[in-house]
């Protein structure tokens, strides 16, 4: 199965609890406007015509709830027919894209920020789309707080949202720059006459939103519990867009199904893990193409509550770290597909600039040294004579986390570790990893962002964790550094270089401390047909992230996408 489904339910208990808990980007512009035109890299104009079948597996059948304030629902709906002020993409140096939003200012200490909003837009039902809907959506945020996805209210220090003419004005009580892309790309704005009325506007976190009414450029027409059918936003605001006339969205209740779809060029675009994809998939058709970018890390998180007395001691950490073949890992467990990661935690090559080489060489993390691992753990009081048992939890259905805890158990039994894998239903998996109730657990974080600034924090910051016994927000190994958290603090305000830096520092101590030990890189998964369909992401114009449970990246793909024989 894919990672999305899974995750959504996890990112539905634990997103947001505190700011810091919300891992995702950060525009780092300054207080200037947005400068990338919309579609600007999509080589049209091109005819319109077309469709695109999606084909990524969910395990059940679709719900027909679009509620953007849902997080188990809006993946389907935000991109699609909602949309955000400005578009930020994660994978292209944070180029910005101007959407609802033409530009916007920051004040001199990034506490408010002017957003000038497009004219001449127009909701699917054909009202006006103003100023007043985006100040709107922001002030239900407020007023009904379990819609408040990223703590915006709280954690955020939002403090008011007006709006004046085609000015909307956001005003923060502490300096706000690190939630840009929070408010920016990832809340989508809604129809002030649609919730401000009836159930919608009664229950506007839970009502279902069957038929939603946004500026997007897809409409829902019709919704089935076996398949999701947009058809193109004849008055979308960006003229000619979208060159794509119908995109369909089948219900995969198994991967095999869904897997065959791709691979036979029925659906073209794929969000999912294929198994021996070179065979399955690319070997079938020169159409076929795939080109997954790394973005987070899947890690061994080793509980450092001292009641945990293994797996708090340092050395057991170490000698972990340095036993693990990731390159083993990747090739056998992943199938080459994701990349090894790094005891730095930043991934690589998307975030080459934060990454310093010599601080994980010099720790002899650089490759695996069972030797020395070997002596690390025997300084711990452990050997292959008097071994160390562990427990590591895991998510059932995850084959290729299986494959590679296989690997890992491997590598361990010979320095003296042995490893006992435990598959668990994903809300057990949650509510240990939550509460602190595991030796070890194998997991990635939800949501990253254009720099490892936001996944470093989620996972470092002793805000985001809790007593055993408790649920933490995201450092679920219970890892507590007040140097860390003050080079966290000092981001927000920090010039570009100085920010790179903050990381270069935090990486020092993911080396020095071993807080967790990331093994492989998670990817945007992603598998393309170009028999009929042009205008992908690809490595040399990674527009957007390419997978379609991305949002509001799906959206941008979309209006990328154009039918060749519609030409």
């Amino acid at each position: 199965m894919t990672r999305r489904s899974a995750r959504l339910l996890a990112a539905a208990a634990a997103i947001c609890l505190t700011a810091s808990a919300c891992s995702s980007t950060q525009h780092r512009g300054g207080s200037t406007s947005a400068s990338t035109s919309a579609g600007a890299s999509d080589n049209g104009p091109h005819k319109k015509g077309g469709t695109v079948t999606i084909s990524n597996e969910q395990g059940q059948t679709w719900t027909c709830n679009f509620n953007p304030f849902n997080p188990a629902a809006y993946l389907e709906s935000n991109g699609f027919v909602y949309e955000p002020l400005i578009f930020v993409d994660e994978l292209n140096n944070q180029a910005e894209t101007p959407m609802l939003a033409t530009s916007y200012q920051w004040n001199a200490d990034k506490t408010s920020i002017v957003f000038t909003i497009r004219d001449g837009v127009k909701w699917n039902d054909g009202q006006p789309f103003s100023a007043d809907d985006v100040a709107f959506t922001f002030n239900l945020m407020k007023q009904v707080p379990a819609t408040d996805l990223y703590a915006l209210w709280t954690a955020a220090g939002l403090q008011s949202a007006t709006a004046s003419g085609n000015k909307v004005t956001l005003t923060f009580k502490q300096p706000a720059q690190p939630y840009f892309y929070f408010f920016a790309d990832q809340v989508t704005i809604v129809p002030k006459h649609i919730f401000s009325a009836g159930d919608a506007a009664a229950h506007p976190d839970t009502w279902k939103d069957a038929n939603p009414v946004g500026t997007g450029p897809f409409m829902v027409n019709p919704c089935t519990p076996n398949n999701i059918q947009y058809t193109a936003n004849p008055n979308y605001w960006q003229t000619g867009k979208p060159y794509i006339q119908k995109v369909e969205y089948p219900a995969y209740l198994d991967n095999g199904p869904a897997n065959l779809d791709l691979a036979s060029g029925k659906a073209q675009w794929g969000s999912q893990f294929i198994p021996g994809i070179q065979q399955f998939y690319l070997n079938k058709s020169a159409d076929n193409h795939t080109w997954s970018p790394p973005v987070l890390n899947v890690s061994l998180y080793p509980n450092l509550d001292p009641s945990h007395k293994a797996t708090s001691t340092l050395a057991v950490r170490q000698a972990i770290a340095a036993a693990i073949d990731r390159s083993q890992v990747s090739s056998i467990g992943e199938g080459g597909q994701e990349p090894p990661a790094n005891q730095s935690g930043v991934v690589l090559p998307t975030f080459q600039k934060y990454y310093d080489p010599s601080v994980v060489s010099s720790a002899g993390y650089d490759k695996p040294d069972a030797a020395k691992a070997a002596q690390l753990l025997s300084s711990a009081g452990y050997s292959p004579s008097h071994p160390l048992n562990l427990t590591v939890i895991t998510i059932t259905g995850y084959t290729d986390w299986d494959a590679s805890l296989a690997v890992i158990k491997q590598e361990l039994a010979p320095i003296g570790i042995n490893l006992s894998v435990s598959d668990l239903a994903q809300q057990t998996f949650d509510t240990k990893l939550f509460t602190g109730d595991y030796d070890l657990a194998y997991y990635g974080q939800l949501t990253g962002g254009p720099t490892p600034y936001y996944e470093l924090r989620e996972i470092l910051d002793s805000a985001n964790t809790a007593p055993i016994g408790q649920s933490a927000n995201s450092n679920y190994e219970r890892y507590k550094n007040p140097a860390v958290d003050a080079l966290f603090n000092q981001y927000a305000t920090a010039d570009d270089a100085t920010q790179v830096s903050l990381i270069k520092q935090v990486e020092s101590y993911m080396v020095k401390d071993v807080p967790i030990i990331p093994v492989t890189e998670s990817v945007d998964w992603f598998q393309y047909n170009t028999a009929d369909i042009g205008g992908w992401p690809t490595q040399d114009d990674p527009y957007a992230q390419p997978a379609a449970f991305n949002f509001p990246d799906a959206g941008q793909v979309l209006l990328h996408l154009y039918s060749k024989s519609a030409q």
